[in-house]
């Protein structure tokens, strides 16, 4: 009697089968959730959420309807698990295609964000994640096929980073698109209508995301207990724009960043996302966590917001967030128990969530992208894409002498750490390409007869240098492909070396090793190309002495090699402008925690740049007349004086002079356009009221000011020409 009686006790913990009202209900561990299994006889065959005729609210909230506490819990995360009895599939809503589909084999490898950022081209960058979606929607159908549903095969992925890069030590600068509110949200904009497709299609493509919101722009090494505390006025003129561009654009999800915002954390602060986000800008999409975030508010050396996982889901529930990357939302349903949370509140946030999974078509198994073809995957048009959006992504900064393009017949040698660095083209967050073509197999290509030696590492020296100089006799020109890479620069990284720390930089100078290289090469004699390649802004000083050329690459993606050598051979013109200021060194900047923005960018820095933001030379010249008021219409005429057609990014910039406190100037607008040799062009700008929409102190909002205003046209922030006009 004794062991039926544990027998019985045994079956009822591990599969609590019971009956009530006809329905027969399971219970099973999912997830680290008690997930309910439920079959009522007497349902019928098709429930609401099942009819694809409804509307996907009334899909959502029918299903809703039917989930337990628990089972809401389990919905509300990442790591969605399958809900057998309702025929709810497993859900993972981590994916990544921050400059292509990542993390999930192989795929076309773009030029990271930043190099996209260069090209100033945003119906490009367009094109780019219009293609990425596509390789998306493959690989998702690919991973359905097989029966995957697991973590980067959904149709979420969390990308743009459209964060203002405010600091050139800060690591994971190069994901997004420079340091402007308005080239980062009109960047950003062409991704989110790239990877979502058409807005208001009856299936959506993708979702994309606008991360990190707000007021992120590093230290990693502190990035779980920083808080960041600036003015309101950079707050809505820096760094909070481009997330309302994304928001206008329709963007489908919004990532709360790591960090506090005054005292209190993204992720739970009610200013930022139901105050801004929700009420001022009408958001309606999802908010979702950056991953473990939430467990920052009681984990110990973080913020010490809470005490317990449960105050923590349920501070943040409170605030709106639809969806949990990590795993403090396991604490919701104690929330619910103890008190904390309302489980309304749950149910308010967890019903949009499953209104987009419908609207996805995820829940149905439904794609209208099913017939494109599996072999565009990295394929011929897709890789010319990356191609051409690597050579718009390149900009030359130096060109003493007209050294390039590089003249015919000449003696090559190619040197550096990053001759022959596959991964380092890639970036971070990147997919890994079956071919990648790096600058040592684009050059001997090339020139068959190249001189090639490493000569060192990133940071360390690997050989003797007056050996190498040997090597080098009868050598006319020397390209040395240098910089830093993603293996000392990126998100969280166990890197602690001269000049880096954790992902972080503490110097922007070129690594010591490379420096005195550049500078023996350049005392024997020789002549010297630069190829620069780096996520963010160098201090190239020295450089800018010893070398007779510096082209700056970025990381280039899989094309890279091809893309640097159209450009040295002049088979391609370079069109690339700096989306950055390079300062000349550190000493230009203020410390790199003071999140104020005055004395950062070419917005507030008052120093004189080495290479100013917008910069960027060409194989031929422009020269720009005097801009032209013509109604509410700037024209200024731009002519091509060189011998060759090319593109040039025309710049109009605005300030106030009345206004002190205010940026010395700041880009509201360009135009890229192509200008053949001897021609001349008027390039317009409207004047509407955005042009002229600042923070005002009296009113506590931004509003269009009137006033007297400088507009400012050029092909860089610092080189422009100007024209009084009062706004009225």
């Amino acid at each position: 009697m004794r062991s039926k009686l544990i027998f019985f006790i045994i079956v009822l913990t591990c599969l609590s089968i019971f009956s009530q009202n006809g329905t027969i209900c399971s219970e099973v561990l999912s997830g680290g959730f008690i997930v309910s299994s439920c079959q009522r006889h007497s349902e019928p065959a098709v429930l609401p959420f099942q009819d694809k005729s409804l509307r996907a609210e009334e899909r959502a909230a029918d299903l809703l309807s039917r989930l337990t506490l628990e089972e809401k819990a389990a919905l509300s995360r990442y790591e969605s698990p399958a809900i057998p009895r309702l025929g709810i599939k497993q859900y993972n809503w981590w994916n990544e295609a921050l400059h292509g589909v990542a993390r999930n084999g192989s795929a076309t490898v773009f030029p990271m964000p930043i190099g996209m950022a260069a090209s100033f081209d945003e119906a490009l960058v367009e094109q780019v994640f219009t293609t990425v979606s596509d390789e998306a929607r493959i690989k998702h159908k690919m991973a359905a096929d097989a029966g995957v549903e697991d973590i980067y095969n959904g149709l979420t992925f969390w990308t743009p980073n459209i964060n203002i890069f405010r600091d050139p030590r800060w690591g994971r600068g190069m994901e997004t698109y420079g340091e402007d509110p308005c080239l980062t949200g009109r960047m950003g904009s062409a991704v989110v209508r790239g990877l979502q497709g058409p807005a208001g299609a009856p299936v959506q493509k993708l979702h994309a995301c606008a991360k990190h919101f707000a007021v992120h722009s590093g230290t990693e090494r502190n990035r779980h207990k920083f808080n960041a505390e600036v003015s309101e006025r950079d707050l809505r003129e820096t760094y909070l724009p481009a997330f309302k561009d994304l928001v206008d654009a329709g963007v489908r999800e919004v990532m709360t960043a790591y960090n506090r915002f005054r005292g209190v954390p993204c992720t739970a602060n009610a200013y930022l996302v139901d105050t801004i986000l929700r009420h001022e800008w009408g958001y309606d999409g999802l908010v979702v966590s950056d991953c473990w975030a939430i467990s920052d508010f009681y984990n110990p050396g973080c913020h010490g917001y809470t005490d317990t996982r449960a105050a923590a889901a349920a501070a943040v529930a409170k605030n709106g967030l639809n969806m949990e990357c990590g795993v403090s939302y396991q604490g919701l349903p104690d929330a619910v128990n103890l008190g904390l949370l309302d489980e309304k509140t749950l149910d308010s946030n967890l019903l949009p969530v499953l209104a987009a999974r419908f609207r996805l078509g995820e829940m149905d198994g439904v794609s209208p992208w099913d017939d494109l073809d599996s072999t565009m995957v990295e394929g011929p048009e897709h890789r010319a894409l990356s191609l051409k959006m690597a050579e718009e992504s390149l900009v030359l900064l130096q060109n003493r002498g007209d050294l390039l393009p590089l003249p015919k017949g000449i003696k090559l040698a190619l040197v550096g750490p990053n001759a022959d660095d596959a991964q380092m083209q890639w970036g971070n967050y990147n997919p890994v390409p079956k071919e990648t073509v790096t600058l040592l197999e684009a050059m001997r290509e090339e020139y068959p007869d190249l001189v090639y030696e490493r000569g060192c590492g990133l940071t360390d020296c690997e050989g003797d240098v007056e050996q190498l100089l040997k090597s080098f006799d009868g050598v006319d020109l020397v390209v040395f492909a240098g910089g830093i890479s993603p293996q000392v620069e990126g998100e969280e990284m166990p890197v602690e070396i001269p000049g880096f720390d954790g992902g972080d930089r503490t110097d922007i100078e070129l690594p010591a090793v490379q420096r005195r290289l550049l500078a023996a090469l350049h005392d024997a004699g020789k002549k010297i190309v630069l190829v620069n390649f780096s996520g963010s802004a160098m201090g190239l000083v020295p450089e800018t002495e010893n070398c007779d050329a510096i082209l700056q690459a970025w990381y280039p993606g899989q094309e890279g090699g091809t893309a640097i050598m159209n450009v040295l051979t002049g088979r391609v013109s370079p069109s690339g402008r700096l989306p950055v200021t390079f300062y000349r060194s550190v000493a230009d900047l203020p410390e790199v925690e003071d999140y104020n923005m005055e004395g950062h960018t070419y917005r507030y820095f008052r120093g004189e740049a080495l290479y100013p933001f917008g910069y960027g030379l060409s194989y031929t010249a422009f020269s720009y007349g005097k801009p032209v008021l013509r109604g509410k219409t700037l024209v200024v005429p731009v002519k091509n004086t060189g011998a060759r057609d090319a593109e040039e990014t025309v710049q109009f910039y605005i300030s106030r002079p009345d206004d002190p406190s205010g940026p010395i100037r700041t880009l509201r607008d360009w135009k890229r356009v192509r200008i053949p040799a001897g021609k001349t062009v008027k390039v317009r700008f409207r004047l509407t009221d955005d042009t002229f929409t600042w923070w005002s102190a009296a009113d506590q909002k931004m509003l269009p000011l009137h006033g007297e205003y400088l507009l400012s046209v050029g092909p860089s922030s610092s080189e422009v020409n100007s024209v009084s006009f009062n706004w009225r």
